[in-house]
């Protein structure tokens, strides 16, 4: 899969200025938006309508009982009804409207007595019940693209913004049903989180990650103009002022990281391209990253050192040099990454001789949260011990690979060397060791000998 060949169109990216949840009115709106006298004709025809909306008959109509699960489609029914003479080609309107002016349409037009009202009816309903109904609808409007009027997205919207969860329970099927897929049903899609994001930043930055990201990823099937639309998503929800604290405080949402690793590593090889495939997308994402970046790093996962290994030794100096520090992240945050690194360590050696060789110029950066424990200080000395298994069977043997295996054997002495020397817990371990094999004998020692020389690998650690 290729990364880096991605120049979309001019980017659109929102004022970060402007006050969460403004709502602007015709009046205010003008060519400087990219709306034309048309669009500005249906959207003041909007606003007309709603604002004929008498709010005490709206209040009786919620003060009906309901049957269960019916009460949503009713609501839907009543808006419909109450703005059925508006003009609403939303197909038309998503296309040519950038983000930072679509995310307010059409609540924008929506008299806020009435708003508030529905918001505060919406909140009475169970939450599998709005979880239906917004399926409903989102299916409604894309089977019914050029016939679905204005209702159904004002509906849609007050939803998601007042219960945003309820989109992160659709995703998988914004993802993997046919009639939801393809770049004409993208603007839709991108609406639906805007929504959602302006309830709960979390969930916007959830749905992004794990259903648009991916998709830029697969650039032969996106067009540029698409993967424009999928940052102007993002940039808008990093514009928050408030962004950082959420998304970092949030990084983990019901045991599911907000950017599961497939998806940051999207995000680290778009951000790091070779010098030579440096296209303005890049400029994008390198402004985007650092934040995504803390927020994919603060649950901590043996998956992201993973990767990370991996794209260490891919042969670009740039992405190297980030996925070697991803990785020494990944180490000291969780000591278990060693036991990762151990079954990876062959199949990526010319990236392990880098990240050793790191790890030995770096010690006295590293080392306190390298050795902050007992445990971890074991499962370190283990990592060492068991590389160096490998690479003497290596060197014995004569493989391909002899001088990479004697240049990382070289880093594990030293590492090993420094854990000996500035270890009072190792050291009371060989301490121990060396006392319980006077008392067991020189046969017991004999067979340990045999035990550990054989021991590969994860064998290493049991």
């Amino acid at each position: 899969m290729e990364f880096g060949g991605l120049e979309p169109c001019t980017s659109n990216s929102p004022d970060s200025s402007r006050k969460r949840n403004r709502k602007r009115k015709p009046a205010e709106l003008g060519e400087s938006d990219g709306l034309s006298g048309k669009k500005l004709k249906r959207i003041s025809a909007l606003a007309e309508a709603a604002a004929k909306i008498d709010p005490s008959h709206l209040a009786d109509f919620f003060a009906k009982p309901h049957w269960h699960g019916i009460g949503l489609l009713g609501f839907y029914t009543y808006f419909n009804k109450a703005l059925s003479q508006v003009s609403f080609p939303w197909v038309e309107l998503f296309e040519e409207t950038p983000l930072s002016m679509l995310i307010d349409v059409p609540l924008s037009d929506i008299p806020q007595p009435i708003y508030k009202a529905s918001v505060n009816w919406i909140k009475q309903h169970p939450f599998g019940d709005l979880s239906h109904f917004v399926s409903w609808a989102i299916e409604r409007i894309i089977r019914e693209q050029h016939t679905c009027g204005v209702a159904a997205f004002v509906a849609l919207a007050m939803v998601l913004r007042t219960k945003p969860d309820v989109l992160t329970t659709l995703l998988p099927m914004l993802r993997e049903r046919i009639m939801f897929q393809g770049q004409d049903k993208l603007p839709v899609t991108v609406w639906l989180m805007a929504q959602a994001s302006e309830g709960d930043l979390s969930v916007g930055l959830y749905s992004w990650a794990h259903n648009l990201l991916p998709l830029v990823g697969n650039n032969k099937c996106y067009s540029l103009q698409s993967v424009d639309l999928i940052l102007q998503l993002v940039e808008k929800i990093l514009s928050n002022p408030e962004s950082r604290t959420i998304l970092v405080n949030g990084a983990v949402r019901d045991g599911i990281q907000l950017i599961p690793p497939t998806s940051f590593e999207i995000l680290v090889r778009f951000t790091f391209p070779a010098s030579s495939a440096r296209v303005k997308t890049t400029e994008r994402f390198e402004a985007i990253y650092p934040l995504l970046k803390e927020v994919a790093l603060a649950p901590g996962s043996r998956e992201i050192f993973g990767f990370s290994l991996k794209l260490a030794g891919e042969g670009n100096p740039v992405l190297a040099k980030e996925a070697t520090e991803i990785a020494i992240g990944s180490l000291t945050a969780n000591a278990d990454c060693f036991k990762q690194w151990d079954i990876l360590y062959k199949e990526n050696l010319e990236a392990s001789v880098v990240l050793l060789k790191k790890l030995v110029d770096e010690w006295k950066d590293h080392s306190l949260k390298l050795i902050s424990t007992p445990s971890d200080t074991l499962t370190l000395n283990r990592a060492m011990n068991s590389f160096r298994l490998k690479n003497k069977k290596a060197i014995t043997e004569r493989e391909a690979l002899c001088s990479i295996y004697k240049e990382a054997d070289k880093s594990c002495k030293v590492i090993l060397g420094r854990l000996s020397s500035g270890s009072g817990y190792l050291k009371g371990i060989t301490a121990v060791t060396a006392a319980g094999a006077v008392v067991v004998g020189a046969v017991a020692g004999a067979v340990a000998t045999v035990v550990i020389g054989g021991a590969t690998g994860m064998e290493y650690f049991q």
